[in-house]
């Protein structure tokens, strides 16, 4: 007992400078040092600091999501300018003019592959990587099968009635941009097709666009999608090809101008598809027929 207590008196009665009196700061800090104790964070210290950061990740996290996407989103954007030089370049090649189109020929995706084979990073938006049907040989053809989604690319194709078979991509094509080798052609008349960029308008007449399909031609009468996803097969009633959530309420396109801008979904009803498309029509009825867009951004 007395060894205890001197050992302890030796360590808890220092001097303070000259005048000798304790210091009892330094007396406190030795005896939890002699006892094997480190001064540190408390338990409820520690769950204090776990709250902030988990707060504060809360917070950030929501906004570094919707940054990421938008970045995705200019990366689809500086994809599209250079799909709109390559259609320049097309046309000045052949006299100013777009594709000659049938139903068994004239496709863009075979006219086109020799501009585009060499770069496969532009034939994808960055929020579309995944591919339908990445299986190739065989490929397939069917619409539904080889279609994709907001966020896959159509593809892969078979190679059939000349297309380059392995054909992928996210984005597709006005299918009114074209001249027409047939009348009608797919069921719509010669007269109403834009067969070269030097229109009036041009810069509100979509050319190449975010799709799921490689190919679409729209009407104004045409429904949008009845919920986020929806597709439909044929070539009737064919904007939900289009309106797809791919950029938070929007998607990229170029136009017959050759800029790119973002189109908000309920914008696509506004745009010259055709020479007969009439934008004045009366829009859908959104919280009928499509209550998922209900509350997206007018045009």
């Amino acid at each position: 007992m007395g060894l205890f207590v001197s050992s302890r008196l030796s360590i808890t009665t220092g001097k303070a400078g000259s005048g000798g009196i304790p210091s009892g700061r330094c007396s406190r800090k030795r005896t939890r040092q002699s006892a094997g104790l480190w001064s540190g964070f408390t338990l409820i210290e520690l769950l204090v600091v776990i709250a902030i950061i988990a707060l504060l990740m809360s917070i950030l996290m929501p906004a570094m999501a919707r940054v990421q996407k938008q970045a995705r989103g200019v990366a689809c954007q500086s994809n599209l300018k250079q799909w709109g030089t390559i259609w320049a370049m097309y046309t000045d090649d052949n006299n100013g003019y777009f594709p000659k189109r049938k139903a068994s020929s004239g496709r863009w995706i075979d006219v086109l592959f020799d501009y585009y084979y060499r770069d496969p990073k532009i034939r994808c938006c960055p929020m579309a990587k995944k591919i339908a049907y990445p299986v190739y040989p065989p490929g397939a053809s069917e619409t539904l099968v080889i279609g994709g989604s907001a966020f896959v690319s159509w593809g892969k194709l078979s190679a059939s009635s000349g297309r380059p078979g392995g054909t992928y991509g996210s984005y597709g094509i006005n299918g009114w941009v074209n001249v027409p080798g047939e009348d009608p052609l797919y069921g719509k008349p010669a007269a109403y097709f834009w067969r070269t960029p030097d229109v009036k308008g041009a810069s509100n007449i979509p050319l190449f666009l975010d799709c799921w399909f490689w190919c679409g031609w729209p009407d104004d009468t045409d429904t949008p999608p009845r919920y986020d996803g929806e597709r439909w097969a044929g070539d009737e009633n064919v904007m939900n090809r289009y309106c797809i959530n791919r950029h938070q309420q929007a998607i990229n396109g170029v136009f017959l101008d050759y800029s790119v801008r973002k189109i908000w979904l309920k914008g696509l009803w506004s745009l010259k598809w055709s020479k007969r498309f009439n934008i004045n029509a009366a829009k859908p009825n959104w919280e009928t027929e499509a209550p998922w867009m209900a509350q997206f951004r007018e045009d």
